[in-house]
Order: C-alpha cells, then structure tokens, then sequence
C-alpha cells in the first residue's frame, strides 16, 4: 500500500492518519488532565454541571442498576450514578487515557465513593464487556474524540442490556446563525487563551473547538444511533444547539 492510500481522519481540521489520531488525542487529555475540571467551569461559565444533570435525569437509573460511564474522565456522572445505584448497584468509570482516569479515581476517592465503582482503561471502539452487560450508557463530551464513531456505537449498543439506554452529551451544532457566529468567535479567540493562561496548552484547545466543528450534527448523530441497532432516538438540543443529549434505547 502506498502512503497515498492510507485511511486518515480528523484531528480537528488536520487530516491524519487513523492509527495516528488515538495517541494524538492521548496527548491533548494528557496535556490538560490535571487542570480539566477548572477549564471546564471556565469555559462553559459552569453551565456544564446543568447540561449533565439533565444527562442524570434522562439516564433513568435507579437502585442496583449496572452502569457504564465512557470518556467518564474526571467523574461528574459516576459520582452522582454511584450514589443512584446505591450499594447493590455498579458503576464503571471507563477512559481511553491513563492521566484522565487517574484523576478521575483520585477525585472520586477524595469524595468517598468507594465499593460500587470501578475504573477501567478501555477504547470505545471495542470495549472490554460481555453482551447486554449494563442498564445504562453514557458519553459525555467524549464520543467526538473517538477515531470510529460507528464501531463505538456498535460497540456500546453490544453491551446494553435489551431496554437499557445510551446518552450521549455532546457539543453540537447551534440552529441560530446569530449564535453560531458568536460561538465561533469565542471558540477561535478566546478558548486558546484561556487555555494557555490556565492549563499552559493553547493547541489542545485550539483542537478542541475544531474537533467540535467537524463532530456529525444532531440528524447525523441520530441516524448514527439509529444505524448502530438502537431505537427510539432523540435528541434536546441545549443552550441553542451549542450541546445536544442523544439518547437511544436498545429493544
């Protein structure tokens, strides 16, 4: 094969090889892991914390239920899950990289959650459950960094139980010009500075808002879902589209 024939994909508006873009992702969570959660409540003027609290409430999980929460990163959705499920239930914390697992762990142990989670480094593309494992999936702010979106769907639609429910929370495409312009400005401007003025790292959030950019819009995401074997998919758009919740449920 020449290199002129080898499969690439986004890396926000780079085109890179596949096998590439799994460790150049691993370096942007690497680089930024330890600063997250400020970045998070800064950039989204903390409006994040209502966008996974509807997450929460849409996800439907109750006493001794069986969760997965992927890309769960820092923990904002195991932390509330574990206290849902309770102690007859389970949580797993999964991530694709090591440093934002790590932190994830050692701020859900600082909290006190403790029996019913556990943390595991897995790829979405080919998680590492047996079928129809857990009641409830979720996604949150991950999925756009996944170099295969439709292995990753399938790969979660697997390990649902037959009704159990996949979310996905992700940035999305705003439906008012208006508000797309002046998203677009904050993403490009301001979003680099502040994250070279609080994490020390311009480029990863420079990534950030192009990996945004090139991310299926909310029709192409459903249908996605939809492809991948689940039903009755919707999506709320939130704060004008900026985020939009997918949820899918597997019959």
């Amino acid at each position: 094969m020449s290199p002129s024939d080898k499969r690439t994909t986004h890396f926000g508006y780079q085109e890179v090889p596949v096998e590439e873009k799994a460790s150049r992702v691993a370096q942007v969570f690497h680089s930024v892991a330890a600063r997250y959660d400020v970045m998070n409540d800064l950039m989204s003027f903390g409006i994040h914390r209502l966008w996974k609290r509807l997450t929460i409430e849409r996800a439907g999980v109750r006493p001794g239920h069986s969760v997965l929460d992927i890309a769960g990163g820092t923990g904002d959705l195991t932390l509330k899950f574990s206290r849902l499920v309770g102690p007859r239930g389970r949580v797993v914390l999964a991530d694709i990289n090591e440093s934002m697992l790590r932190v994830g762990r050692d701020k859900l142990l600082d909290q006190g959650v403790g029996g019913n989670v556990e943390y595991v480094q897995a790829n979405a593309e080919c998680l590492p459950f047996h079928d129809n494992t857990f009641d409830c999936i979720t996604i949150a702010f991950g999925l756009r960094n996944v170099t295969d979106k439709d292995a990753a769907l399938r790969s979660m639609t697997r390990v649902l139980k037959p009704g159990g429910r996949l979310l996905v929370l992700e940035f999305s495409t705003p439906v008012n010009p208006l508000l797309s312009k002046a998203y677009d400005e904050y993403s490009f401007r301001l979003l680099p500075k502040m994250g070279e003025l609080v994490a020390g790292d311009a480029d990863s959030y420079r990534y950030l808002a192009e990996s945004i950019r090139v991310h299926p819009d909310q029709e192409t995401l459903k249908g996605m879902m939809e492809a991948a074997g689940l039903e009755r998919v919707e999506y709320t758009n939130l704060t004008g589209g900026i985020v939009a919740l997918h949820r899918g449920i597997k019959l």
